[in-house]
């Protein structure tokens, strides 16, 4: 119930300006965003390569209302790939299609997209399509399969595996080596098109696991020596029997350890991502940043009761 309300504030216009407004909010969402400016990202990212740990920037921002809000968001992403561009970092980008005016129209969305992966192919980087809640399932496979018609190979696509349809997706996708995101999935959908209880979802992520390992080993699917360009893999998860699972079944098929990643949140698990990059594992961290941090906050703070307690206690603290 209460992860319910909180996934339902975080697309409330009427709750953001008050929340953004509160100094408590923002001392609790900086443990999981970066900061506001592009120059707090790249200090971050400085940060983890320095520990072995590559990154996916997102310059945070969704369901924009306007063309011209659509349009300064590309612009935005045009200015990370940039900076990334003329940098040694290791680190790629994500972005959402809402974000550059899928909501909108889907025209201009594409045009948006295809200019950004024109953009990121000039600086030989990657862009990972986010996937967001049903509603616009389709339309981002959709829209990534007319990118690749056009020759873009430098975009991959994220799999929610609390969805019924993620394993048909999946494996159409990987008919194509897509490089996927792997995650649990953050919006609340209806149990017609989501599994509601957490052993199914689990049990879920584990074949679908096991799916894109055989692919990446099929298809010899590594990460790139600038470590910009992730292998087929993505295993997003903070959980620590999926990752477990993950590390025994490529043991157990041959699959070397450069032939998948393991991803997680800025602010969540340092440690295990630190114990991962040790054993010899590819690990990428999420990183947001920007000024449109709230959405993605409350969708934080729906995940895991202990976020919510963080934020009760700044509260107190002022």
């Amino acid at each position: 119930m209460l992860r319910s309300f909180l996934i339902y504030l975080s697309k409330a216009a009427w709750a953001q300006k008050p929340v953004t407004g509160w100094k408590f909010a923002w001392n609790t969402a900086s443990r999981f965003v970066a900061g506001t400016r592009l120059e707090d990202a790249l200090r971050v990212v400085r940060e983890l390569n320095a520990r072995g740990i590559n990154v996916t920037l997102d310059h945070l921002g969704e369901h924009t209302t306007t063309p011209e809000e659509a349009q300064q968001a590309a612009d935005d992403i045009f200015a990370t790939i940039d900076a990334l561009g003329d940098s040694d970092a290791c680190a790629n980008v994500s972005i959402k299609l809402t974000q550059i005016g899928l909501g909108l129209d889907e025209g201009l969305c594409a045009g948006n997209l295809e200019r950004i992966l024109a953009r990121a192919k000039q600086h030989r980087n990657f862009i990972r399509v986010d996937i967001e809640d049903t509603p616009f399932t389709d339309k981002t496979i959709n829209i990534y399969y007319q990118m690749c018609a056009k020759g873009y190979a430098n975009a991959g696509m994220a799999v929610q595996a609390y969805l019924y349809r993620a394993e048909a997706d999946t494996r159409r996708l990987l008919e194509d080596k897509t490089r996927i995101r792997l995650v649990k999935g953050a919006y609340k959908e209806p149990p017609d098109k989501a599994y509601p209880k957490k052993t199914d979802v689990d049990a879920n992520y584990d074949l679908l696991t096991k799916i894109l390992i055989d692919a990446s080993l099929a298809a010899n699917s590594t990460l790139s020596k600038d470590c910009r360009i992730p292998p087929i893999p993505a295993i997003a998860t903070h959980d620590e029997k999926r990752i477990a699972f993950a590390k025994g079944y490529a043991e157990k098929v041959g699959l070397p350890k450069d032939g998948m990643e393991f991803q997680m949140l800025y602010g969540i698990r340092r440690g295990l991502q630190e114990q991962l990059a040790k054993e010899g594992y590819c690990v990428r961290v999420y990183v947001p940043f920007g000024t449109h941090w709230y959405p993605y906050f409350m969708r934080r703070l729906a995940e895991r009761p202990a976020n919510i307690w963080f934020f009760i206690s700044n509260f107190f603290k002022g």
